[in-house]
């Protein structure tokens, strides 16, 4: 086991079970994220936990602006864990980017993944004929612009957006210092790789069994996208959640579980 390659992700093992359950976390996140949802699945999976490139506690030199110019780079990284801890028949649950990193990940190596649980996924977020991502490109020009002339006041402009629940300022709280903990060099990058992408045709591509779990409303990925993405991948289950925002692994932490244990056991 290289540990550098350990450090270079700040992963994390729990759990008493055999098969592992690795957890993605979402733009701007860290593997912290996932605190309410692990407890439940330790007892009888593995629970591997880890900080993408540029977030969280991982290596923030390792970060590579070429490599991780598409979410391409990250799902090298997702794929290089799985080796490297040589984990086997991996249930991978990615929020958000991760999802999509997630996608990447088991269309390239599918023999690494058993299943795939995909929390509010967004393949492109920018409105194109009959796609409706939810913003026009006009939308995600002036978030980008916004974002790279006030890195620190975007976040808190956005974070409440994202988790989309008022009466949880808490959250929102917690998401906004995550932001700002970030490099606002690589947070600015992954931005752009990550609202700028279109990741659409990847899904096509998966053959792993996916859970698409999805809230209403959620403005970043609204119910439309993963309507899309549930007509696309080839074998799924899709669940809509009694909840609204774009983070219910935070603010519904039960139904996440619920729907995920349903699921596993099927």
């Amino acid at each position: 086991m290289s540990n550098d390659k350990f450090f270079k992700n700040n992963v994390k093992i729990s759990g008493n079970g055999v098969q592992p359950i690795v957890f993605g976390h979402g733009y701007g996140c860290d593997q912290k994220m996932w605190r309410f949802i692990t407890p439940a699945f330790e007892k009888d999976y593995q629970v591997i936990l880890f900080d993408l490139v540029g977030s969280g506690e991982s290596d923030q030199s390792a970060y590579d602006f070429e490599k991780y110019s598409s979410h391409q780079g990250y799902a090298e990284d997702l794929i290089e864990i799985i080796v490297e801890f040589d984990l086997p028949g991996v249930i991978f649950i990615g929020h958000s980017v991760s999802s999509i990193i997630g996608v990447l990940a088991a269309a390239e190596r599918p023999d690494l993944f058993d299943k795939l649980v995909l929390v509010e996924p967004s393949p492109c977020y920018i409105n194109d004929n009959e796609y409706f991502g939810g913003f026009t490109k006009k939308d995600i020009d002036e978030l980008i612009e916004t974002l790279e002339s006030n890195y620190l006041g975007w976040s808190s402009f956005i974070t409440p957006i994202i988790i989309g629940n008022s009466e949880m300022p808490e959250y929102s709280e917690e998401l906004r210092n995550s932001f700002c903990a970030m490099n606002p060099e690589i947070a600015k990058h992954f931005a752009k790789a990550t609202f700028l992408g279109d990741n659409r045709e990847d899904l096509a591509n998966v053959s792993t069994p996916a859970l698409i779990i999805q809230s209403h409303p959620d403005v970043i990925a609204l119910v439309q996208v993963g309507e899309f993405v549930h007509e696309k991948i080839k074998e799924n289950k899709y669940v809509l959640l009694n909840t609204s925002g774009h983070c219910p692994h935070l603010t519904a932490p039960d139904q996440v579980i619920s729907s995920i244990q349903t699921y596993l056991a099927n």
